[in-house]
């Protein structure tokens, strides 16, 4: 498809709902009401009202990535994560995939406010292409990603323009008709959060990322006492993470890592490298932390990775931890068993320093044999190929390289950030919701979720799409129709830049 025929395409898109999917139990308990029956019929967009909540999952159904979550009550929306989702492996040109911003021209005016659960890229990847351009509402976020989307903005000449608050991990606040609570839960990066969003038709738990972890690392495990609590007063329906609802997991934890990271320096000679998420700071200060201790000087690549260790130290988050050389150069000449590097490039980006490593780029020490590289980090489905490129490089270059799915010392070098359906069992039992609505998951993860939540006591779980209405109130929940929201496909920038929302929109269709 050209980028002459977006315009034509975007208008051409159904803004009426597909009427029928009453019967469909495993969507909806009740009858589905037709959506003009409901709405401006006008702008295709329905009215929330005072004795209901209106979810509107814009990404993240069907999917991994691209989290967007509207809420509307009593007139007025708000917006929880605007993150973005990575085109399919061989899809050249694009950098990212999101909704058009064009789409909530209807509801510009009600839309209180964007709430952010945690600072990772499918969660906050899309502010600063966005704000304020093309969305200009108040953004809320806890200090770590408030810092981090700070750091974006001003790169992209727009912090001055956008109005940035700060919450604090277990703090409430009000926007509008809605009430937030944030609870504390771990995760793979520092500050994630549960919001509790109070309303007088009752509150909805948006749990965002998470997981049970009792030594997460960096900050405090799971407030579970807040969870009992808030199952206590009653919740109506919970938005939560499927992404191992599949599957049962044993738990794990970031301090299983920080052993295994222990035992790789102790049998390990000649130079090592971790490569891991920058965002996961409690994964990069085991790593800083485990060559300190075995006696090596270690240096980050990767600018990612220097902005979230700036940040975390900025926020008193690493008071413990070395502070590491600046720069990969700086480890030349130096003994090669008392070096370590730290780097991005876990799911083999081109751009990033594992693949420069692997290239023999001169800015990084040589790796050659003897040495040894641990990606720390699962591979994400549709990266496998790009990953097995850059650990290939290594190989022949006589790099021992290990993967996040091995053990050292009985311990693993990688822990999902995520629930099994364990975990999900154990939260359920916790919140009691009435209404589950799962998110963050492919159709099968999606499935396995309403399946589970069914079995503990859900009076409805409610398998949507994107881009529908889904209508919860104390009378139950409907599927009401489905907003007009196409997908925008962003050019990669030929110098490598984060691409930016322009006029030039690119549609790459039945890719995205």
């Amino acid at each position: 498809m050209t980028e002459t025929d977006f315009d034509a395409l975007h208008e051409s898109v159904p803004a009426l709902p597909r009427i029928g999917a009453g019967a469909d139990t495993d969507r909806a308990d009740a009858t589905v009401i037709p959506f003009h029956r409901y709405t401006d019929y006008d702008r295709r967009w329905p009215v929330p009202g005072k004795g209901e909540v209106l979810v509107v999952p814009l990404g993240g159904l069907g999917r991994i990535g691209m989290n967007w979550t509207l809420y509307g009550h009593d007139g007025s929306w708000v917006l929880v994560d605007a993150g973005i989702a990575f085109p399919d492996q061989g899809v050249e040109g694009v950098d990212c995939v999101i909704p058009d911003p064009a789409f909530l021209a209807p509801i510009r005016d009600r839309l209180l406010a964007l709430v952010v659960t945690h600072a990772h890229e499918d969660h906050i990847g899309a502010i600063d292409r966005l704000w304020p351009q093309a969305i200009d509402c108040p953004i809320w976020a806890t200090p770590f990603a408030t810092k981090l989307i700070a750091r974006r903005l001003d790169e992209a000449g727009a912090l001055e323009k956008v109005t940035l608050n700060s919450y604090p991990v277990g703090g409430a606040f009000n926007i509008g008709p809605f009430g937030f609570r944030s609870i504390r839960m771990t995760h793979s990066i520092p500050e994630p959060v549960a919001l509790a969003i109070d309303t007088v038709a009752g509150t909805v738990l948006h749990t965002g990322d998470w997981k049970f972890d009792p030594e997460p690392g960096i900050g405090q495990p799971t407030d579970i006492a807040a969870l009992r609590k808030l199952g206590d007063d009653g919740v109506l329906a919970m938005l939560c993470d499927s992404t191992n609802a599949h599957k049962d997991m044993p738990p794990t934890s970031e301090a299983q890592v920080r052993r295994a990271f222990d035992q790789l320096f102790a049998t390990r000679k000649g130079q090592i490298a971790i490569c891991c998420f920058a965002t996961n700071v409690a994964r990069v200060a085991s790593a800083i932390a485990a060559a300190a201790d075995a006696g090596r000087q270690v240096a980050l690549a990767g600018r990612s990775m220097r902005n979230c260790e700036e940040v975390a130290r900025d926020l008193g988050l690493l008071e413990h931890v070395p502070e590491p050389l600046t720069e990969p150069a700086h480890l030349k000449g130096l003994d090669r068993d008392k070096v370590a590097l730290i780097c991005t490039g876990g799911q083999g980006e081109e751009r990033a320093a594992l693949a420069k490593l692997a290239r023999g780029e001169r800015r990084f020490p040589p790796f050659g044999a003897g040495d040894t590289v641990v990606l720390s980090a699962r591979v994400i489905p549709g990266n496998e190929e790009a990953v097995e490129k850059v650990v290939s490089k290594l190989r022949a270059r006589g790099v021992e390289v290990l993967m996040g799915s091995e053990l050292l010392g009985g311990e693993p070098l990688h822990v999902s950030g995520h629930p099994g359906a364990n975990e999900l069992r154990e939260l359920y039992a916790l919140v009691r919701p009435r209404i589950a609505l799962p998110v963050h998951g492919t159709e099968m993860h999606l499935e396995a979720h309403a399946r589970l939540a069914r079995a503990a006591g859900c009076q409805a779980a409610i398998m949507a799409e994107e881009a529908e209405v889904v209508r919860l109130s104390d009378g139950g929940s409907r599927v009401l129709g489905r907003v007009n929201a196409p997908l925008l496909a962003l050019r990669s920038q030929p110098n490598g830049d984060r691409a930016t929302y322009n006029p030039v929109k690119v549609l790459v269709a039945g890719q995205v």
